[in-house]
């Protein structure tokens, strides 16, 4: 699968200028170390910490960047997209910034905390029924009613480019790595990753975490055709997005490798970094340390980044599991 344009302009010059855009409005999150956990893994783990960006998870920066390389006659139309939740909120709060309306179209079993975010950023809110074709469909009626500008939550250059940022800062701040961790949905946060990362060190390994209850990606790069999901199950509600198919063909360039884990795992993986990084996250970004502690060989003695990519949790609805269970 070829990149089409315009995703096939996506380079790290693409990633400096979108750092350069939405420097003024986004957060510089910290990188958090823990002795025990790499003592735990056998390496040496960096943690990108996106669930301090603004509006709680690194979604803000492709937002941001989407909604400011519009054209002023492009803003004055207002912006519109479809979302489980932190791009919802990134969008509005990126839109309320420039001084624009936001329409958001919403999967009527988003959590709750999720969805008060986005009434109080100002966003016009649209629910529609928790299927990729309903969310696509009832996103169309709502461009066609408003002119509104789609900024897709994944599939989108300035969308990419932006979610890129955080893995720019990290191997800024950190130096090389051997390796890069983040979870994927739709793909937008680790295509930015790879251009980003791939840029910087030609080398590193790339991987995507995934919840095996929302495995399209894992089933499309061992086919090599772009899969979907008919039913997704899993506690991770960020990651029960379809991989777009851009972001597959930028993350298969990049020879990513992607590793499933399942819902006791990450939520193993989520109390470890409550107990040891002392820090809020919510599921969907804990994956990406639930792959790394299934597969401890593939990363022991080396220097490898985790993106945590929000921490926007549901604190009704989360449940422990039972030690017995992990």
């Amino acid at each position: 699968m070829s990149i089409a344009a315009p995703f096939a302009d996506l380079t790290l010059d693409a990633i400096w200028r979108a750092a350069e855009r939405i420097a003024p409005y986004a957060h510089r999150t910290p990188v958090l170390r823990s002795h025990s956990i790499d003592a735990q893994i056998g390496a040496q783990l960096y943690f990108k910490c996106e669930n301090f960006q603004r509006i709680g998870a690194f979604k803000f920066r492709g937002a941001c960047n989407a909604v400011f390389a519009l054209s002023d006659v492009e803003a004055a139309r207002g912006v519109a997209t479809h979302s489980s939740g932190n791009h919802a909120a990134a969008l509005a709060l990126a839109a309320r910034l420039r001084g624009i309306a936001a329409h958001v179209v919403m999967p009527h079993n988003t959590i709750r905390v999720k969805i008060d975010s986005v009434r109080r950023l100002g966003a016009t809110l649209i629910f529609c029924e928790a299927t990729q074709a309903a969310r696509t469909q009832t996103l169309a009626e709502v461009i066609d009613a408003t002119g509104a500008v789609e900024i897709h939550p994944f599939a989108h250059p300035q969308v990419i480019a932006g979610q890129g940022t955080a893995a720019l800062e990290l191997l800024r701040e950190v130096g090389r790595l051997d390796a890069l961790v983040a979870p994927i949905s739709g793909g937008g946060l680790l295509a930015g990753t790879a251009i980003a990362a791939r840029g910087l060190c030609a080398d590193i390994d790339i991987v995507g975490a995934e919840p095996s209850g929302a495995d399209d990606a894992a089933r499309s790069f061992a086919s090599g055709v772009l899969q979907g999901n008919t039913h997704t199950d899993t506690i991770s509600d960020g990651l029960r997005a379809d991989l777009g198919a851009p972001n597959f063909a930028i993350l298969r360039a990049a020879h990513t490798r992607i590793l499933t884990v399942t819902d006791a795992q990450t939520l193993s993986a989520l109390r470890l970094i409550y107990e040891r990084l002392k820090i809020v996250v919510e599921p969907s970004c804990a994956t990406a340390l639930a792959a790394i502690t299934k597969h401890p060989t593939f990363f022991a003695a080396r220097r490898v980044g985790v993106i945590l990519s929000g921490g926007n949790v549901d604190l009704d609805s989360l449940r422990w599991p039972e030690p017995s269970s992990l």
